[in-house]
């Protein structure tokens, strides 16, 4: 499973150029858990224990986001195995911006502010790399929301656009039916 990690790591990381020893080298930084089916393994807005990222190694997970309506959330997307998560707590400590929860059981690899401290210290090459490859995941989903939201801004326009001319369509009428006596 440890060689394995690896090259799933190396394939979600293709930019920074990890070989298989570099990504080894950071998967034994990992602590492997097993987590059930329909755990919420992080919650947005949790504050606490924000100070790790996981590499998916088996399974799929569900992240969503809340919405304006309570009870309505947002999916964000379903990611699978190979794929980081939580990367943005190892590197700001900020609190969690999604929630996410197991659709499957899953195997995690989880690494540590402190384990990725100790790369830095130890093998900053390949802290840097895996940094790199952090960099690149976050890099991809900005633009995926950035198409995202394009998307439903020109939907909201149009749909605005919809909404003012059938304002204006009923403005007519109301005016139409008000100036006419007996009716």
């Amino acid at each position: 499973m440890r060689e394995e990690a690896a090259r799933m790591l190396m394939r979600s990381s293709f930019v920074a150029e990890m070989d298989l020893h570099e990504a080894i080298v950071v998967v034994d930084a990992m602590r492997p858990i097993v987590v059930e089916a329909g755990t919420v393994i992080m919650k947005e807005g949790q504050s606490e224990d924000v100070d790790y990222m996981a590499l998916l190694l088996e399974g799929q997970v569900r992240a969503e986001s809340a919405s304006q309506m309570p009870g309505e959330e947002v999916v964000i997307s379903i990611i699978g195995p190979g794929q980081l998560i939580g990367e943005m707590g190892i590197l700001d400590g900020e609190p969690r911006s999604a929630t996410c929860t197991a659709l499957t059981d899953l195997k995690l690899g989880i690494l540590s502010r402190a384990a990725l401290r100790g790369l830095v210290e130890v093998q900053p090459g390949v802290a840097a790399r895996l940094l790199l490859a952090i960099g690149q995941g976050m890099a991809d989903r900005v633009r995926v929301s950035n198409r995202r939201f394009r998307t439903l801004s020109r939907v909201t326009r149009a749909l605005q656009r919809e909404l003012d001319a059938t304002h204006a369509v009923n403005r007519r009428l109301l005016d139409g039916q008000g100036g006419t006596p007996g009716r």
